[in-house]
């Protein structure tokens, strides 16, 4: 049913009918068109255009829907409606009869889609969250379990100097935590309610905005009727948070494929995460790993799609921001599946403790400490790190680390070194010397870790109103 036939004297050509329509992938917000009619009708009541006995009448068709499509969401599919707004109203009408074309008095689909797909964003919002908050749970558990395990740390591939696992994890957690305020920032902004913006010049009936913006659990009413109907900052600024934290899950994923090869063996990833070779019976191959690196590039591609799509758009609505919602719900639905799949990773996560040590303890890994070493007993910081580079080539010649070099040897360095230096050599003294606030002593990622908890304990997951889920977990309300 098309909402819009009384200024046209044809039928829509099928092939347009098929190009035009977007119930195929609106659908998926039902429950947010049904929730703010809902609203609506409370606002119509207020303004004298719905009795009480319509109002209620409306509202509990309206639930009764809800309820139907919150167990078979696919049902909507089987329609040949345009959108999910003229479904909606279908329904309606075929259950309340010609009192359910009432409810679309001062509403247009574009204040109406506007505000549907911020109540979208505002409850994928949430559960993507939550799953930030899984995986960094599951960064600071292991953390715990791994607090002395040495690994390498690189820099340009190159062995550099000496941390933990924990530490590394910390390093991750950090970023997730990043994604977390930048999220929650993009829903503060996305907090503001624009329905009852009409079409482009607001609504002719005097309803009060900010009661029904409440209503529906946003912050406030928006203030402008063009740029509410043509806005969509926050399905870019959804986009790019998705972008932002996929690359930092890309960048975990390519370090624990390095981790997992063959060439370090570092760690082991558990079957339940894994697949096998169709050819090769002997391989375990990282594929969960490797499809969060893959995908990456999927959610890029949908927000670049986006801002492409946006840029050059007239106010106010046009038919081009129809094209906002399939890359939105792909880019989501792939953020927060590739969330809860990363978390599963560290689930039955092997670290083989015997070999990150081994590699630590290569590439002469402590060379900084011998300069530090040096400085100590008075020799400038460059002048040191000459003469420390040239050890460095002496120990590389006799196949040997810098702390298996004879004191002679050392001397002839510089004379200033005695034999205290090789307790300065050693991985614990090189992870202990690091006690500035961030650094990888003991004490520091012990104090990282519990901060870290501290964080994740004051976080409180939401009552959830309905299956929206409108409280949000962090204080704008």
């Amino acid at each position: 049913m098309a909402l819009w036939g009384g200024r046209f004297s044809q039928a829509a050509d099928k092939r347009f009918q098929a190009f035009n329509d977007s119930l195929r992938f609106d659908y998926r917000l039902a429950e947010q068109d049904i929730v703010g009619s809902i609203a609506w009708s409370k606002a119509l009541r207020s303004v004298g255009v719905l009795s009480d006995d319509e109002q209620q009448q409306l509202e509990l068709a309206l639930n009764e829907l809800k309820l139907s499509v919150m167990e078979n969401p696919e049902q909507i599919l089987n329609s040949e409606s345009e959108d999910i707004h003229s479904w909606v109203e279908q329904q309606l009408i075929d259950k309340v009869g010609d009192l359910g074309k009432k409810l679309h008095t001062g509403r247009s689909r574009n204040d109406q889609v506007a505000t549907d797909l911020k109540l979208w964003c505002r409850q994928q919002g949430q559960q993507i969250l939550l799953s930030l908050d899984k995986l960094q749970q599951q960064l600071v558990d292991v953390a715990g379990q791994h607090h002395g395990t040495v690994l390498p740390g690189y820099t340009h591939l190159q062995r550099a100097q000496p941390v933990t696992f924990a530490h590394w994890c910390l390093a991750y957690l950090e970023m997730f935590e990043r994604d977390t305020t930048r999220l929650q920032d993009a829903l503060s902004r996305l907090d503001t309610c624009p329905l009852g913006s009409g079409a482009l010049a607001g609504t002719a009936y005097p309803i009060d905005r900010d009661a029904l913006a409440q209503n529906l659990g946003f912050r406030r009413a928006t203030r402008n009727s063009l740029d509410s109907v043509s806005d969509r900052d926050h399905v870019m600024e959804m986009m790019s948070a998705a972008s932002m934290s996929m690359l930092h899950l890309s960048r975990m994923a390519e370090d624990m494929i390095f981790y997992n090869s063959g060439e370090s063996g570092f760690i082991e990833l558990a079957d339940t995460v894994t697949s096998g070779s169709s050819l090769m019976p002997q391989k375990k191959n990282p594929d969960a790993l490797e499809l969060i690196r893959g995908r990456t590039g999927r959610v890029y591609g949908s927000l670049s799609a986006m801002m492409m799509t946006v840029k050059a758009l007239p106010l106010a609505y046009n038919k081009d921001m129809q094209e906002d919602k399939e890359g939105l719900f792909d880019a989501m639905d792939t953020w927060h599946d590739c969330l809860d799949m990363a978390a599963l990773c560290f689930e039955g996560i092997t670290i083989h403790k015997d070999k990150t040590l081994q590699a630590a303890q290569q590439g002469h890994a402590n060379a900084t400490e011998l300069a530090d070493y040096l400085v100590s007993k008075g020799i400038p910081f460059r002048e040191a790190h000459h003469i420390v580079g040239v050890a460095v080539v002496s120990a590389i010649e006799q196949g040997c680390a810098l702390e298996a070099l004879p004191l002679e040897t050392l001397q002839q360095f510089s004379p200033v070194i005695e034999d205290d230096v090789y307790a300065m050599l050693t991985i614990e003294s090189c992870l202990a010397q690091r006690r500035a606030l961030g650094g990888v002593a003991p004490e520091q990622v012990s104090f990282a870790i519990q901060e870290a908890q501290k964080r994740l304990d004051k976080r409180f997951t939401p009552k959830v109103t309905g299956a929206l889920g409108a409280a949000h977990r962090f204080g704008y309300h």
